[in-house]
């Protein structure tokens, strides 16, 4: 019975694994250019049952989409050294497991969207063939964090038009920010998986640009920083706004700087991501605030 139990106990840590619940930031920060456009479309004040359900949707969908890229990766990841110990890798879960996680995930996250209006539910519907297709990217398309990104930019277009039931200028610069500054974050992380990448034979935007990668990650972040900008502008957001546009514009250029040392870790490219979370909520802070103060 106490081997049963143990057993069962593993499953469940697995699973929490698979689904990376034990690494909070790839949850958040998917949440982020989401709940930008919800508290902006709203001018700050959204219905608290509409963020529920975004905060919840995001979650279900990082979730399925987490599931998905370990059964696409599940004989590539062993080779990895970062990637190696994940549970479908490593053999700790099935393929048949790793499947019904994906769909109670989706099934979750579908189950949400029918809180959505109309335009906002099929943009989700539109959104699950890029989320299932990413992982392979890697295999046929030379920047798949590009595909990657576009994912992310559905955030956007999701949570905004639930709130104003179109999509409008405003809309696509944010969604132009979102997938720059997803770009951006991505390419940063993909650096630590150069080497593995190379052996293997897979795609990344790290090893498409080289050793121009910080070059083309800088112009990314002054991409997202002049978008950003221009939404300010568009939607009148007041002082807390710009304030906080320049603390996440000083965050990315202390990351340049750093990306400068080739003898970086992939600790430290990871401290890097992490660090995007952070840049994300204190825009989020400066977005409310600058429409509420």
């Amino acid at each position: 019975m106490l081997k049963s139990l143990e057993n069962h106990q593993n499953t469940a840590v697995a699973v929490i694994q698979l689904l990376r619940w034990h690494k909070p930031e790839g949850r958040l920060i998917l949440m982020i250019p989401a709940l930008w456009a919800v508290f902006l479309a709203a001018a700050g004040k959204p219905p608290l049952p509409l963020v529920g359900v975004i905060v919840l949707g995001t979650l279900a969908t990082s979730a399925a989409g987490c599931v998905i890229n370990d059964l696409w990766d599940r004989n590539i990841d062993p080779e990895v050294e970062r990637t190696k110990n994940r549970p479908l890798a490593s053999r700790a879960l099935s393929v048949k497991v790793g499947i019904a996680v994906a769909i109670i995930s989706f099934v979750c996250a579908a189950g949400l969207a029918f809180y959505l209006n109309p335009l906002s539910f099929w943009l989700c519907v539109a959104a699950v063939p890029v989320i299932v297709l990413y992982p392979g990217a890697k295999r046929v398309f030379p920047v798949p964090q590009l595909v990657l990104s576009i994912a992310w930019g559905f955030a956007v277009l999701i949570s905004w038009s639930a709130v104003t039931k179109n999509i409008m200028q405003p809309t696509w610069l944010l969604w132009g920010a979102t997938v720059l500054w997803t770009l951006g974050f991505d390419t940063v992380y993909a650096m630590s998986d150069r080497e593995d990448d190379k052996r293997i034979g897979v795609n990344s935007s790290a090893l498409f640009f080289g050793a121009y990668a910080p070059i083309a990650i800088g112009l990314f972040y002054i991409g997202t920083v002049a978008l950003l900008g221009w939404l300010g502008f568009t939607i009148h957001l007041h002082i807390a706004f710009w304030l906080s546009l320049a603390l996440a514009a000083l965050g990315w250029a202390w990351q340049l700087m750093r990306l400068k040392d080739d003898s970086l870790t992939s600790i430290a490219y990871a401290e890097m991501f992490k660090q995007n979370v952070w840049i994300g909520f204190i825009l989020l802070a400066g977005m409310i605030a600058g429409n509420l103060l």
